[in-house]
């Protein structure tokens, strides 16, 4: 304990310090500190208690190596209690960030000074939680009921100047916090300060109408989420209710909250992606690359997202297209997606343009003799793809990374055409590239360990979420897609509609329907694919079927107005329509095929374990490092719900007895070709063991 609280009388002034690195988390030792020194402190000589920390931050939040494990005294809302019930003055000093427990804790003090450069926030509706320490009921009584809302409910960090705008901050220094707060603290204590308890102020009056707003958006934004109703509910009570039956009714939800499975895929989500972030058999220590300038081949969507990625980083970009109209047209691309940041004020006109500036274009692949790494992006052609790769081998400076955004196709082939596959790596993002977060990391069979190393940290820098995958054709998220849309097509044509379908998984929590999908990537894209493979790679002919007479009918998607759905030109606003449906039924007499209703829970499970059955065989094989790794693609990727914890962490969820049981259903009643059991969902099932413990032994062994 005296390690990390520490505890010192200064010119009267009790001085309690927090030294708990890296992030002062709120660990059993850290509460257990707060409380002793805080107790101590109300029988010395000191005139009034400051808590602040060393470091870079003040109270960050939980110690999240004690999540899941049982709670342990002194618990922190009871901690707080103490804090706030203290007979002498209590001052909390923030620098850096004051998050979730942090700042229930700086807010059962009775004051608060804070440095003009830290943060606050309650960030604790991101794990499907709510501020469980008295958070929901001290926020409203400071700031009032809507701001307290907005600020719980959005659980992002607001600065400052902001906090001290809406009353959770007292005063604001930029010198020396130590010095800055000792004072501070001296002159509440000369000035008789009364101690300022939050859970005696009234609330302000909040009508109903309020609250049932919130609800009622939240139903739409935040769809199918439990915890921000919770947040509303509690929030409600802070204003109807006494402080004490206030936090009863926080404690009754938190727990509620807790035992939520959607907190737990929530939770698993949150370390699923630090995890992702670490390569095995990769030191930490590997020497890295240094990335300077960046080269981006295409100019089309992909690339100008590709190139904003790096140069909203601050990293100078070349733009290389095939010819001067081709150029200009790419960055206008670039340029109008900058007018459009602008005017929904992701970055200020001045950021837009510092970031358009380090975006310059050649036609002349000379241009890229000084990159750092470079990147192709060109359309799904591997001829096309190994041509740029011979081109780029003579021309960039050794030690160049090369790097292709392809999709689905051999990483090791394209490496192959150079005299340094050591240096080739797939870098596939997905589209509008400067918005998603995903970016899968291909390793080659020959990429070297540093050229990895440097592809990760370099995500960080550029704010995407990476995942390594193996090479393998579509890698892990669009090898995985390949099911997923299969059983969507056959559910069509054997008698779903294309908006039942939707609806099923649009219900069941995916951010769009499967044939939406289709229709926004454009059907015309899967249809050229198939062309260009034989009959035999194809997949089940019943499957594409529907799709292709759609293309041969001239109906695209959405870029050409009209694919499953016709779309109004302007508002993109889709409609069913009576000729798509007589293509479905055309195209199933053909087949055979006699259409019968199919009910949601049967499209969702054939859709879904689908997914989760490649990813089975997807781990065996190696492609993927981890069963997390997986959901983190599926999570920021595809639009799977992060509150189901991705297909591998649902699977679990379920049961792998009653996930195998079920496809082991669809292999006698659609046949073993499209639902064989991978070998090791069978072997889990067969053994009695779960995906954590399966990937626990492989990290070891």
């Amino acid at each position: 304990m005296s390690t990390v609280v520490s505890y010192e009388v200064v010119n009267g002034i009790g001085v309690v310090t927090v030294a708990n690195p890296p992030v002062n988390a709120l660990s059993h030792a850290v509460r257990q500190g707060l409380l002793k020194f805080v107790r101590a402190a109300q029988a010395d000589d000191s005139r009034a208690i400051l808590i602040l920390c060393t470091g870079r931050t003040f109270i960050a939040g939980a110690d999240i190596t004690e999540f899941g494990k049982p709670p342990a005294e002194p618990y922190l809302p009871n901690l707080l209690n103490e804090i706030e019930a203290s007979k002498k003055l209590v001052v909390a000093a923030l620098h850096g960030t004051a998050l979730g427990g942090g700042l229930e804790t700086a807010l059962a003090c009775h004051y608060r000074i804070a440095l003009n450069t830290s943060k606050v926030g309650l960030p604790e509706v991101k794990l499907g939680l709510l501020p469980g320490a008295g958070g929901t009921q001290r926020v409203p009584r400071l700031i009032g009921a809507q701001a307290g809302l907005d600020l719980i409910l959005s659980g992002a960090p607001i600065a400052a100047d902001r906090a001290m705008e809406l009353g959770l901050v007292d005063r604001l220094v930029a010198g020396d916090l130590y010095d800055e707060a000792l004072a501070y603290t001296q002159q509440l204590v000369d000035q008789n300060a009364p101690l300022r308890r939050a859970s005696e102020l009234d609330p302000a009056a909040a009508d109903a109408e309020l609250f049932e707003g919130y609800r009622s958006n939240l139903a739409k934004k935040a769809r199918n989420l439990t915890a921000p109703q919770r947040i509303v509910d509690c929030v409600e009570a802070a204003t109807r209710l006494t402080f004490a039956d206030g936090l009863k009714r926080e404690r009754e939800l938190f727990l509620e909250c807790m035992r939520d499975p959607q907190s737990v895929a929530l939770q698993h989500m949150f370390f699923a992606e630090r995890e992702a972030a670490k390569v095995i058999g990769i030191s930490r220590d590997t020497e890295q690359r240094d990335i300077r300038k960046v080269g981006v081949i295409g100019g089309g969507t992909m690339g100008g997202g590709i190139a904003m990625s790096f140069a909203n980083a601050g990293i100078q970009v070349t733009l290389i297209e095939v010819n001067e109209e081709a150029l200009d047209r790419g960055l206008a691309i670039v340029a109008k997606n900058y007018a459009g940041s602008v005017k929904r004020n992701k970055l200020s006109a001045e950021q837009a343009t510092q970031c358009q500036d380090l975006i310059s274009g050649s036609t002349d692949y000379s241009a890229l003799q000084d990159v750092d790494l470079v990147i192709e992006a060109v359309f799904e052609d591997p001829d096309l793809k190994k041509d740029i790769f011979q081109r780029l081998d003579v021309v960039c400076k050794p030690g160049a990374i090369l790097a292709t955004n392809t999709s689905y196709q051999d990483v090791d082939a394209i490496a192959a055409v150079t005299k340094r596959p050591e240096d080739v790596i797939g870098m596939h993002f997905f589209s509008p590239a400067h918005i998603m977060k995903l970016l899968e990391v291909v390793r080659g069979d020959k990429t070297a360990d540093d050229v990895l190393a440097t592809v990760m940290t370099l995500a960080k820098r550029i704010r995407k979420v990476a995942v390594v995958s193996g090479v393998c054709y579509g890698f892990i998220g669009n090898r995985m897609l390949q099911g997923y849309f299969r059983e969507a097509q056959l559910c069509l044509i054997e008698g779903g509609l294309p908006e039942s379908i939707d609806a099923a998984l649009y219900n069941w929590g995916m951010a769009m329907g499967p044939i939406s999908v289709a229709d926004l990537a454009g059907l015309d894209i899967g249809y050229k694919a198939r062309q260009a493979l034989a009959e035999s790679e194809r997949g089940d002919p019943r499957a594409y079927r529907v799709a292709d007479a759609l293309v041969e009918a001239g109906r695209l998607g959405q870029k050409s107005a009209a694919g499953f759905y016709k779309y109004d030109p302007e508002t993109r606003q889709k409609m069913s329509v009576p000729e798509v449906q007589e293509i479905i039924e055309r195209e199933a007499r053909a087949l055979g095929i006699e259409r019968s209703p199919i009910e949601a829970d049967e499209i969702v499970d054939r859709l879904i374990y689908a997914l989760v059955n490649e990813g089975f065989r997807i781990l065996e094989e190696g492609i993927a490092q981890r069963p997390g790794d997986i959901d983190v693609v599926y999570v920021y990727g595809y639009g799977f719900p992060a509150w189901r914890g991705g297909p591998m962490h649902y699977a679990e969820t379920v049961g792998l007895d009653e996930v195998l049981a079920r496809i082991n259903e669809f292999r006698e009643r659609f046949g073993a070709d499209n639902w064989t059991p991978a070998p090791l969902l069978e072997q889990l099932q067969r053994d009695g063991s779960t995906l954590a413990e399966w990937a626990a032994a492989k990290t070891v062994s």
